[in-house]
């Protein structure tokens, strides 16, 4: 029996490809776990303290989280500083570019001026801004802020003016037909019309804004924050924290992008936009 025979018809067949796409994840972890324990373990091809094994980067976990020793707990309120410090900034990054982008996709010598300037200044990577805001607002984290939200708006803003552009000129003729105003079409057919784009959007938001944060975490300091842990386990040659920071920052982003990729599946699904496979 095939996968399409569970599916029923009309309804992609989701359920048993998860479940092995799953399965092979799990497998692929379990593979560089192997790996990763056989060269530092086993063969000991490196001293611990240049490249530590996983039970030793294990360690640093439990301690950071619940155990006790010498980053009792440290590494768990640095997950609480930065994820504070991120969705505060996703938030107002969000706001700012849904609102510019809807600007933009109105008025078009907006969109031609400014959408070309936010692709220019997309391609700057992140940690070269850390410097100017670190000089305009101090050494504290409203530093990182401005970055996190600086790296989360200009993506939010081009997903959106672009999400506009692409709605069928049929659902504008049919708004307008029916009596809506300017506001009316954009809330109203525009903004629904767009959502499956303006999801793919909040995700690379997320995704620039993630990263901006924990770059400028790590030359800010002096806050309780995953790029803090990092720079700690820096100065103190403590590879095995260095390692279990960077592991803990992987599957926090990767756990968000997760949930923001379900959202957007299931709208796509409503939207009839979804490709069985």
């Amino acid at each position: 029996m095939t996968t399409l025979d569970h599916a029923g018809p009309g309804r992609p067949a989701r359920g048993p490809s998860r479940w092995v796409a799953l399965g092979w994840q799990l497998l692929g972890l379990v593979l560089i776990l192997g790996v990763w324990w056989l060269l530092t373990d086993v063969l000991k091809l490196y001293p611990p303290y240049v490249f530590p094994g996983p039970k030793a980067v294990w360690t640093e976990i439990s301690y950071g989280l619940w155990g006790s020793g010498p980053q009792d707990g440290k590494l768990l309120s640095a997950i609480g500083g930065s994820l504070r410090r991120m969705l505060t900034g996703y938030l107002i990054a969000v706001a700012l570019g849904v609102l510019v982008g809807l600007l933009m996709g109105a008025w078009r010598p907006l969109r031609t001026t400014l959408g070309a300037y936010l692709t220019g200044i997309q391609s700057v990577p992140s940690i070269a801004f850390v410097p100017f805001a670190i000089l305009f607002f101090g050494l504290n984290e409203r530093a990182a802020l401005a970055v996190v939200i600086l790296e989360g708006f200009i993506p939010m803003a081009l997903a959106v003016s672009g999400a506009l552009l692409n709605v069928p000129p049929a659902l504008r003729v049919a708004g307008r037909t029916l009596g809506a105003n300017s506001l009316g079409l954009t809330l109203r057919v525009l903004l629904p019309a767009s959502l499956p784009n303006i999801l793919t959007g909040l995700r690379t938001a997320w995704s620039f804004a993630w990263r901006a944060l924990v770059g400028g975490e790590l030359l800010i300091g002096g806050v309780a924050s995953l790029g803090e842990q990092l720079e700690v386990g820096r100065n103190t040659a403590n590879v095995a924290l260095v390692l279990a920071t960077i592991i803990i920052i992987g599957l926090i982003g990767g756990l968000f992008d997760a949930l923001l990729r379900t959202f957007e599946g299931r709208v796509r699904r409503d939207y009839g936009l979804e490709v069985p496979q």
